[in-house]
């Protein structure tokens, strides 16, 4: 009995044991987590937004500035080559802001209405560099005469070469393809339409470094750091500490010219550094509009014609990059399809509407401005459609328009290094709605990013100034397609990145891919707020055919 009564006094049930916490995600204890954001909290002004009006014309006027330099920059690579002189290229100046200045509005009012400047693009250099040295052996009376005719050829690419972007745009084509895309896809298109252009970045500035690297540094410092100084200095430098460091590095550039700092240097050295080099201001009318046609009749060649092609698909691919970027810089979502769709068949509008007035090359939506959204933090869209004014407004008094553009372009140069990265920076914002810890994510991410810089690079280091790239077949107008294509770091990123990405486990990784976040907003009515940011303004909805939209 004994055994039994310590038997059953030895069987008590055990003590309940505290329940162990959960298990916290490995560096949660270490520093906070920062949860995925559709947009973006810090803007100061977001599109609907908008500051007071003398800070919005001032923003505008720093828009103009901005993308003037990408203007004076692709007038000065292409018009001496086609036998202009300084008056031909003062008035190839004025038609380029002119198409900007009307196109920015338009793709404000009836195309993405997003803040984004549509200014004149390098995707068409290597075609119009081809047209060029076709008519080299043709001969004129005169190199005036041979700068309207290679300009009127020109011309004629351009018009019969807007159909693409058009029927993309408007058949919905475009819109379909984006569907394709992910936030693996998009995080190394938008960071390339920014990595990609660091040839215009520093190098640029080391060809004047005396001016270019004071301009750099004294942005940084300007804009980031004395804005810290004083609560009134803040709202002043984080908005306009550009303008202010444009105009005291010109005043600095404009002492060295007059002290005679350039007087017994290189060519190329007085061409980057003195502001009088140009003789853009003595040679600019002092009224003169743009008007269609006004280098004469267009001339029409296939060979001309399938190379602008080719820039006119590379411009859809870039500025569906910018467009990304600008509508989280903006404080927008995500541009649905059909937004994309309308913008692309409104660009391909812009790019006959360049045709008809003698612009040398295409527009795109310009990855500096956007830059500048971020810059500033004002993603408003009124200061963007204000800035059209001073694009038309310095088109037509050429005088005016001439001044500013006498601005060294290593300032320009600058100034792109900041506003390139933030672009680049704001792509990659875009893999937090992806599992970024995905190993497959990291392969994709790394193919196309790499990709998408390295053929480029090997393309243009293979380029001669002639505009012969690599692919060197029998057909001229082949080549001119496949060249220009490759040249272009978000065109080639994007082929990589959509290819592999479906293709690679593409259903089993939906959730990690992102799928699931960017679906709504690629749907007409799949986000409540596609129309509040998307919609046309009052109610032309309602008289345009919804297949239009």
């Amino acid at each position: 009995m004994g055994e039994t009564h310590n038997h059953e006094h030895n069987h008590q049930p055990p003590p309940q044991q505290a329940a162990a916490p959960p298990a916290m995600p490995l560096g949660s204890a270490r520093g906070p987590m920062f949860p995925p954001a559709e947009q973006l909290l810090q803007l100061n002004y977001c599109i609907h937004s908008n500051p007071s009006w003398p800070q919005t014309v001032l923003l505008a006027f720093q828009h103009y500035i901005v993308m003037l330099g990408t203007t004076v920059m692709i007038a000065t690579v292409l018009v001496p080559q086609m036998g202009g002189g300084p008056g031909d290229k003062a008035r190839v100046i004025q038609s380029l802001l002119f198409t900007s200045g009307v196109n920015t509005l338009l793709q404000t009012l009836f195309g993405t209405r997003l803040p984004t400047v549509m200014g004149p693009s390098f995707a068409y250099i290597i075609s119009a560099l081809s047209v060029i040295n076709d008519l080299s052996d043709s001969t004129f009376r005169s190199e005036h005469q041979r700068f309207e005719h290679t300009m009127r050829a020109i011309q004629g690419s351009l018009i019969v070469s807007s159909i693409i972007n058009i029927i993309l745009g408007y058949g919905q084509v475009w819109g379909k393809l984006t569907r394709f895309f992910s936030p693996v896809v998009i995080t190394p298109l938008v960071c390339v339409v920014g990595l990609g252009l660091s040839g215009r970045g520093f190098p640029q500035v080391g060809d004047c470094i005396e001016i270019g690297l004071p301009m750099l540094i004294l942005l940084v410092i300007s804009q980031q750091y004395m804005q810290r100084v004083h609560p009134v200095a803040q709202s002043i430098l984080e908005r306009f500490a550009l303008l202010l460091c444009i105009g005291l590095i010109w005043a600095f550039a404009a002492i060295l010219t007059v002290a005679g700092a350039y007087n017994h240097v290189k060519e190329q050295t007085k061409m980057s550094c003195r502001i009088d080099h140009s003789f853009l201001l003595s040679s600019a009318p002092w009224i003169k509009v743009p008007y269609p046609f006004q280098w004469g009749t267009p001339i029409f060649r296939a060979s001309h014609v399938f190379g602008m092609m080719g820039a006119a698909l590379v411009s859809s691919a870039e500025s569906t990059a910018t467009f990304y970027a600008a509508s989280r810089l903006a404080g927008a979502t995500l541009p649905p399809a059909h937004v994309v769709s309308r913008s692309i068949g409104l660009q391909g509008i812009g790019q006959l509407f360049d045709g008809f007035f003698g612009a040398v090359v295409g527009t795109t939506a310009s990855v500096e401005n956007v830059g500048l959204l971020g810059l500033t933090r004002v993603g408003s869209r009124r200061v963007v459609q204000i800035s059209t004014a001073f694009m038309i407004f310095f088109s037509i008094f050429g005088k005016f328009g001439a001044f500013f553009a006498q601005i060294p372009l290593p300032i320009f140069a600058a100034i792109y290094c900041i506003l390139y990265g933030i672009v680049a920076a704001i792509g990659i914002s875009f893999i937090q709605f992806a599992n970024k810890n995905s190993m497959r994510n990291i392969y994709v991410l790394g193919i196309s990013l790499f990709l998408g810089i390295s053929i480029p690079q090997y393309f243009v280091m293979n380029t001669d100034i002639t505009g012969h790239g690599p692919v060197r077949t029998p057909a001229g107008w082949f080549n001119d397609i496949l060249n220009t294509i490759f040249s272009s770091p978000p065109t080639v990123a994007t082929i990589v990145g959509t290819v592999v990405d479906n293709t690679l486990e593409a259903r089993h990784s939906y959730d990690d891919r992102g799928v699931p976040w960017l679906v709504p907003f690629q749907r007409r009515k799949g986000d409540s707020r596609n129309e509040e940011f998307y919609s046309y303004p009052l109610r032309i909805n309602e008289y345009i055919p919804s297949r239009f939209l």
